[in-house]
Parts: C-alpha cells; sequence; structure tokens
C-alpha cells in the first residue's frame, strides 16, 4: 500500500498514514486512519466495518461507537447520494484528547448538479434526516471546501462514565 495524505480535523496538522483498503480489522495501535471508498452504496457498509474495528481497538463503550457509527453512515450515505464522485469518498477517522473525542471525516467531490438513485427510490418524508441525526450525536460538525473537494465532519464525545460506587452495572 502507497502512503495517503490524509485530511485533518481544524486543529490538527496533515498527517501522512497508509491507506487501509479495507480489511474488517483495519489497523491497529494508531490514533487516527484514512481509507478510500468507492462512490457507490455498498461503502456505507465497507466504512461502519471499517470504523466499527477502529472504535473495537479503541475499546469505545458500546452507546458511544453506536453514535459514531450512525454518523459515520450518514456521511458517507450523504457523500455516495448528493456529492460528485472523485473516483472515491475518503473517510478520515482520528481519536483525539486521549480518547475521549473522535472526529471522523467525509470527503468527497464536491457537490452533484443532481442526485443519486437513491434520492429518487426514498419517500419524500425519508430525506433530509441525516443532518439531524448528526446534530444530535456529535458535539460539532461542518464542512471545509478544498482543492480536493468538500470535506463533512463531526466530532463526537467517547468518554465513557466512571461507575457510581455502589451500584452495580
Amino acid at each position: 500500500m502507497e502512503p495517503s495524505k490524509s485530511l485533518s480535523p481544524p486543529d490538527r496538522k496533515p498527517t501522512y498514514t497508509t491507506v487501509d483498503d479495507g480489511t474488517a480489522d483495519g489497523p491497529r495501535n494508531t490514533d487516527h486512519t484514512s481509507c478510500r471508498l468507492a462512490h457507490r452504496p455498498e461503502a456505507v457498509g465497507r466504512a461502519r466495518r471499517i470504523v466499527g474495528a477502529m472504535l473495537g481497538n479503541w475499546q469505545v463503550g458500546e452507546d458511544a461507537a453506536t453514535s459514531v457509527l450512525l454518523v459515520v453512515s450518514e456521511l458517507v450515505t450523504n457523500a455516495v447520494e448528493h456529492a460528485c464522485p472523485p473516483l472515491a469518498v475518503h473517510l478520515h477517522l482520528h481519536r483525539e484528547h486521549a480518547g475521549l473525542r473522535v472526529w471522523v471525516g467525509v470527503t468527497d467531490g464536491g457537490p452533484a448538479e443532481r442526485h443519486g438513485n437513491w434520492a429518487a427510490t426514498c419517500a419524500a418524508d425519508e430525506r433530509g434526516r441525516g443532518l439531524c441525526i448528526i446534530d444530535a450525536l456529535a458535539t460539532s460538525h461542518g464542512s471545509r471546501t478544498h482543492w480536493g473537494g468538500t470535506t463533512h465532519w463531526a466530532r463526537l464525545s467517547v468518554r465513557q462514565h466512571a461507575p457510581i460506587p455502589g451500584l452495580s452495572p
């Protein structure tokens, strides 16, 4: 595999990492990863497998992992459905602040002139929920346009709550 420059969250310098070409394991012992995903609906499931493996390696709790995976699903779905395909959708995942937060970004080729096939098959009341879901789960989110397209990102808290003395889980 060849190195790939990853887009970093706003408060980090760019880093170089190896592209993970899609094993469900994902890389180990790292605080970030970046991978290319095909600009197809199947990219959503692949992104969930890769991110799920990383969250497992980071020992993120089940509730927090579920929130991160839902946000990843929404970001990748939006990229596949509403953006121009470069040849790939790029998924970036960073663990921040001693593992208390996760930053996820999805880079695409920028806005498409027309909606993809998924939008045509969805009922009107099924569209437009993605950003509401991201807004509800993320501590912050946004987008950044750059020479490579547009990166839509979200930052989520994955803080583990300490057990309350005297109460068993």
